[in-house]
């Protein structure tokens, strides 16, 4: 296919619109699995990394969720790495490259031993595989969002974004899945080796993934005489020209990113550890959950694309912050409380997953939108949403697990003030929009556009005609 310019062909994109979204989801499924077979199963390995030393139960789970914190301090690395290698190689190549480490990380955690086999060797291993799967899933958002959204064109953006979240639930699903089939080995074999199978699969599902990527359509390559003085300006070119839109991400994902591993990734470890709900229980309503939100991420892309981008925003923001505590004062033990208030949360949280993909994208132009979307991205989730976790149960170590739910709340409303401050660009449905290049500044009644090289240009920044 040709490439001009960094625009597909429109005839391959209407051929092969399954293959792109397959290529730019695939990564997102190998990586949740991974990452949130991580949490399913943290009440199974913890005592394997951590021993109960002070004899407090929850010591060797919250030595386990600070790994899984400590993974996202590499995120931000990882977008910057990648989100330039992106800008100046081609989001697929990025892609093949953040799925291999995946891999690599996964199986790493599935082969290292145990502390009483190894000694401290086997948590610093572990704080290894973590620190790689949290350098490719860094780079795996900020070029998987560029390349689905710049695969839907301008008028189908937050619909080809949203499957970024279609398939981490598909990934979510299959960690569900692979929890509770080795849940059924005897007490011994799962807490003894059967929580390491899963792993074992997610490294083969990486494999597969590369497999995938290697048959995408390139959505962007700067061509020689327009690679421009900003794609080759280093990982840091989207913060200096672009200050604004980088600190309009932060705002947007502090509540998005806290409230996504609220719901998708934690929830079963705090009902099981605030409303004694039974673990595989709540495993079970968490995967049952997470089919449900799979199926309503189109569907909110769609109407995204319908009534804009700012509203949907509002919407998730204002509901998150007034619902969260309600919801997470409702859990009970029993299975059926944990699905409804899961389900719930998770309709709600469809406000944030069907926009912020398409929304992040369109407030850069393209060949900065690896490096533009990538680091204030995965800084604010290494910030906030992966430290949810830790937080939710240090909280609870503490006796003051009530705060919680407020601690969501409050960050759900920073994301709905963000939000507020859009320029109008941001109301209008993606229908009326004349290009992805578009940028959303965070100055009311302004919709200023930049072209490649000259920030600030109101009048430039159309997008390339597309090759023909």
């Amino acid at each position: 296919m040709a490439v001009r310019d960094g625009e597909p062909t429109p005839a391959s994109r209407r051929a092969r619109p399954w293959r792109q979204l397959l290529s730019g989801g695939v990564g997102h499924t190998v990586e949740s699995h991974d990452w949130y077979v991580y949490t399913f199963l943290a009440v199974y390995f913890a005592d394997d990394f951590f021993p109960k030393s002070s004899g407090d139960p929850l010591t060797p789970l919250l030595d386990t969720f600070a790994v899984f914190a400590i993974a996202f301090a590499a995120r931000p690395v990882g977008a910057v790495v990648m989100g330039a290698y992106a800008d100046r190689f081609g989001r697929r190549s990025a892609l093949m490259v953040t799925i291999s480490l995946m891999g690599v990380g996964s199986l790493l955690i599935a082969l290292t031993p145990s502390y009483a086999t190894a000694g401290p060797p086997a948590p610093a291993l572990l704080v290894v595989a973590r620190l790689i799967q949290g350098f490719s899933l860094g780079g795996e958002y900020g070029a998987a969002v560029t390349f689905l959204v710049e695969s839907g064109g301008p008028r189908r953006g937050a619909l080809f974004g949203s499957f970024q979240y279609v398939a981490s639930s598909a990934g979510q699903i299959l960690a569900g899945l692979s929890t509770l089939a080795a849940a059924q080995l005897s007490g011994d074999g799962m807490d003894g080796w059967g929580w390491r199978l899963p792993f074992l699969w997610g490294a083969v599902l990486c494999l597969a993934g590369l497999v995938i990527r290697r048959s995408a359509e390139e959505t962007f390559r700067p061509a020689p005489e327009a690679g421009g003085r900003l794609a080759r300006s280093g990982p840091f070119a989207a913060l200096r020209h672009h200050p604004r839109q980088a600190l309009l991400v932060v705002g947007l994902t502090t509540g998005g990113t806290v409230a996504f591993y609220t719901w998708t990734t934690f929830l079963p470890a705090y009902a099981t550890v605030n409303a004694d709900a039974d673990k595989e229980s709540a495993v079970l309503a968490g995967t049952v959950s997470l089919i449900f939100f799979g199926l309503i991420q189109p569907l909110g892309g769609m109407f995204s694309d319908r009534v804009g981008d700012r509203r949907m925003m509002i919407a998730f923001g204002t509901a998150a912050a007034v619902l969260t505590v309600p919801l997470l004062t409702a859990l009970s033990s029993s299975f059926w409380s944990v699905l409804l208030v899961q389900c719930a949360g998770m309709f709600i949280l469809t406000g944030y997953t069907s926009v912020a993909g398409a929304l992040n994208a369109r407030l850069f132009p393209r060949e900065l939108r690896g490096r533009g979307i990538g680091l204030p991205y995965a800084g604010t989730v290494a910030l906030f949403g992966g430290t949810a976790p830790y937080v939710g149960t240090w909280l609870k170590s503490i006796g003051s697990s009530a705060l919680f739910p407020w601690y969501v709340a409050v960050l759900c409303a920073v994301t709905a003030l963000t939000a507020s401050r859009l320029s109008p660009a941001a109301w209008r449905p993606m229908k009326d929009r004349p290009s992805l290049q578009e940028n959303i500044h965070w100055s009311p009644g302004t919709a200023e556009r930049s072209t490649p090289g000259v920030p600030g240009d109101r009048h430039a920044g159309s997008e390339p005609p597309a090759a023909t």
